[in-house]
């Protein structure tokens, strides 16, 4: 009987423990068959006389074993353990920890890409294991040509076929390649997926990051303005403080010129000591401008030929510009005879120079100083740091309110060209008048100033004195080249004309130390020696006049009306490098990456010496997608990557290049 066989075995298949409140497997699996047979038992048929024995045993058996506390405390246990734990107990501690890691969320199992994967990782790895080098490929190739001529051969003298066996053979090779190349080109091909795939999530980061930076660039600008304002506010209160001072100073003498004059019973000589009844005009309170002190590099991280801004700088067309440092300040002129200062970070004019009788041909920016040359034949220095206006926090309208910024003005829908009036009131320095004629180039670096003129001289200024040092005759340099070479090569010679005017007589200058170099009419470009004024050397090349040029430590860049821009090496004098365009070229200028240049199209032509690649920047790129027809860029200047160009129509615009 199951229930007799039973009370032989320990409680549970172990031996007994009432310390132990756990359950064994194999005394969970007794219990369990005493369980099993006692309702069997009852389910049984009544008919059978030793069933009711045998239930009486069972129970009685069942009773005992139940009365035990150790089973007691065990199967007490084993009720409050719960699914979980039970399963945990029954697993060792590796496996545990082998179903955690292997363990995966719903998230990521629906998240898992599709594998169009054609082969298995195994044919991955196989593609993978080196090869043997492109020469070891061809000397095989070469012997297995051999080889199959060699048996071609012997089996036509033996007049028996090649075995079947070994061209199957060869064949599988061939294939087992082939499958493996098609393997590699997989591969490629998934890595420069996931290649695009990082540069597109690259990009995204980045854009994210320009943004900031730009943000980053205008909390500067605004930081720049509030301390400008302290250092406002700080003058004003000393002056102030000044002004209180004076005002107790002057109580104070005439406390004591009371007390005299009753003394003396106001005496005649008391009257003379009397102080004038004419009071101390009031000072005007002028605020400086802003002038920025920390270098933008947001252009710098924009994809090149991206426009920047662009401002109706003027009613007629730009005649000259330049700029100090990138979203720094920028000084215009144009032939409507004025010339303006722009905030660049700001795209506003900040006020006229106003002294000129005729439009200014050439000017210079270098710090706070601007230097125009004019039609009228007279050049005028400028400082930009003695500009004044008012700042927008300090500016209250009839509400109340904060007006708005002084600057904003000038707009080009609404045809407004109203700038500030004597912002730059205080700015003029002195006026230099030597020439006869207009004046078409200046450049001036430290204290030294060449000018060049229509009246055919070279003038060369020192600006601490303010006065004419050295003229330099350029027709007479030019006879004196043509006597001392007895030939043609160093005679004047008329060539080419401006649309609608006359070719420049100097066309462009520029000064270091004792150097200088002048483009002429003529097409020559001559080097001068300041300390002997003499011409040092003579570079011919040009068929038309040169109208701008610009040099470094090596090389001097040229460009003409001939249409070319030509790179002449400084220490050989032979031209290192020339290009062509379409039309003749009216500006230029170069950094240490990039030619820019006008060549009388809506683009600057821009040449990159490092790649020799040549592209267009400006407004004619897309001029034709958006329907629109630019004006002829008449004037460029580019530094460290900015480059801005005046139009004919006086429209100025910014970019990246």
């Amino acid at each position: 009987m199951a229930g007799s066989s039973s009370r032989n075995e320990p409680p549970f298949g172990g031996p007994e423990n009432e310390d132990s409140t756990i359950i064994s497997t194999r005394g969970l699996e007794a219990f369990g068959r005493k369980v099993t047979t006692t309702a069997g038992h009852l389910m049984g048929p009544l008919a059978d006389p030793s069933s009711s024995t045998h239930y009486q045993n069972a129970m009685s058996d069942l009773h005992k074993q139940l009365r035990r506390p150790n089973l007691q405390r065990s199967v007490f246990s084993f009720a409050k353990t719960s699914p979980t734990d039970m399963v945990r107990s029954r697993l060792s501690t590796s496996e545990i920890q082998y179903r955690a890691l292997t363990y995966l969320p719903d998230e990521l199992l629906r998240n898992i890409p599709e594998n169009d994967n054609t082969y298995s990782l195994f044919q991955g790895f196989q593609a993978t294991l080196p090869e043997s080098s492109p020469e070891d490929k061809r000397h095989r190739r070469r012997v297995s040509r051999g080889r199959k001529l060699l048996e071609d051969d012997k089996s036509e003298s033996d007049n028996t076929p090649p075995t079947i066996g070994k061209l199957k053979k060869e064949k599988n090779t061939l294939n087992h390649q082939l499958e493996m190349m098609s393997i590699r080109k997989n591969m490629a091909s998934s890595e420069i997926h996931e290649i695009d795939n990082k540069i597109a999530n690259l990009s995204s980061t980045r854009k994210i990051v320009l943004d900031r930076l730009a943000g980053l660039e205008q909390e500067e600008a605004l930081l720049e303005h509030d301390i400008l304002d302290v250092e406002n506010r700080i003058e004003d209160a000393q002056e102030q403080l000044e002004d209180a001072d004076a005002l107790k100073a002057e109580v104070d003498l005439e406390e004591t010129e009371d007390t005299a004059m009753d003394a003396s019973f106001m005496s005649e000589s008391i009257y003379e000591k009397l102080p004038s009844a004419t009071s101390t005009p009031t000072k005007t309170k002028r605020h400086k401008t802003i002038r920025r002190k920390s270098m933008p590099i947001l252009h710098e991280h924009f994809e090149p030929g991206s426009m920047i801004r662009e401002i109706q700088a003027h009613q007629d067309m730009i005649t000259a510009l330049d700029f100090d440092v990138p979203f720094g300040t920028m000084v215009t002129s144009a032939l409507d005879d004025s010339v303006r200062v722009w905030d660049l970070n700001a795209g506003r004019c900040m006020g006229l120079l106003e002294g000129h009788t005729a439009s200014v041909r050439a000017l210079q920016v270098e710090d706070n100083i601007v230097v125009t040359g004019s039609m009228d034949a007279t050049i005028r220095l400028w400082d930009l740091s003695k500009a004044y206006y008012e700042p927008p926090s300090n500016r209250i309208n009839k509400d109340g309110d904060d007006h708005e910024d002084p600057l904003a003005f000038g707009d080009a829908e609404e045809g407004r060209f109203d700038p500030p009036v004597g912002t730059m009131r205080d700015c003029p320095l002195f006026t230099l008048e030597a020439h006869v004629d207009e004046v078409t180039a200046l450049h001036f670096r430290g204290d030294t100033l060449i000018s060049g003129s229509a009246d055919k001289t070279l003038r060369q200024w020192d600006l601490e004195k303010g006065r004419c040092v050295q003229t330099l005759d350029v027709m007479w340099a030019a006879a004196q080249a043509s006597a001392t070479m007895g030939s043609n090569e160093g005679s004047w010679r008329q060539t080419g004309r401006v649309p609608d005017a006359s070719a420049d007589f100097v066309g462009a200058v520029q000064v270091f130390d004792a150097a200088l170099a002048c483009g002429t009419a003529d097409g020559m470009v001559r080097l001068w020696d300041l300390r002997s004024g003499q011409v040092h050397r003579s570079l011919v090349g040009h068929t038309g006049p040169v109208t701008c040029l610009q040099f470094d430590d090596v090389h001097l860049v040229t460009g003409s009306l001939d249409r070319s821009i030509r790179i002449w090496d400084l220490r050989t004098g032979a031209i290192h490098d020339a290009y062509a365009y379409d039309s003749p070229i009216t500006s230029m200028m170069f950094d240490n990456r990039r030619i820019v240049s006008a060549a009388g199209e809506d683009v600057a032509k821009v040449y990159d010496k490092m790649d020799g690649r040549h592209w267009d920047c400006g407004p004619g790129v897309n001029a034709l997608d958006d329907g629109k027809t630019p004006a002829i860029i008449e004037r460029v200047r580019i530094k460290d990557g900015y480059l801005t160009e005046g139009r004919r129509d006086g429209t100025v615009g910014i970019w990246t290049c």
